[in-house]
């Protein structure tokens, strides 16, 4: 195993915000869970993460899967698996076109999960500046990773 520098922070020139750490499992363990939807409600650090209503089991590239959220008020999305490179990378994107990816690199210690909002391919900017989407799935995002630590302790 070797050691992989962590890629935090937000970099707007990319529109990429990345969130790593160091979670004591295997990256299969991790892509495990990250890999079944009805798991997603377990390590949601937003707390907007509901239940599934309509998934498969377990992700593969190009499945669906829609979500019961709720910020504010309750709602629904629909994503489609845009990366799967078991058990390395896992990504999903829904209408608004922003990704969520996690990357999974073996460490010593466990395995360096690194969690991105990639918003390059965002269909609405406005959007996400008036819900200050960017510091706000930041400060999520390192509570999802706490969260996974958390599981797997």
């Amino acid at each position: 195993m070797n050691t992989v520098p962590t890629l935090d922070g937000h970099d707007p020139q990319r529109k990429l915000v990345s969130v790593s750490r160091i979670v004591p499992a295997g990256p299969q363990q991790i892509f495990d869970l990250l890999a079944s939807p009805a798991r997603h409600r377990e390590i949601d650090g937003s707390d907007s993460v509901r239940d599934p209503i309509s998934a498969p089991e377990r992700l593969f590239l190009g499945a669906r899967f829609s979500m019961a959220m709720r910020i504010v008020a309750p709602y629904r999305i629909t994503n489609v698996v845009v990366e799967f490179d078991e058990p390395r990378r896992i990504a999903w994107r829904h209408f608004g076109g922003h990704v969520w990816r996690y990357i999974l690199e073996p460490v010593d210690g466990g395995t360096l999960v690194t969690e991105q909002f990639d918003y390059a391919t965002n269909r609405a900017p406005l959007l996400l500046a008036i819900m200050r989407a960017i510091p706000n799935n930041e400060r999520s995002m390192r509570r999802t990773l706490e969260n996974l630590a958390a599981r797997f302790s």
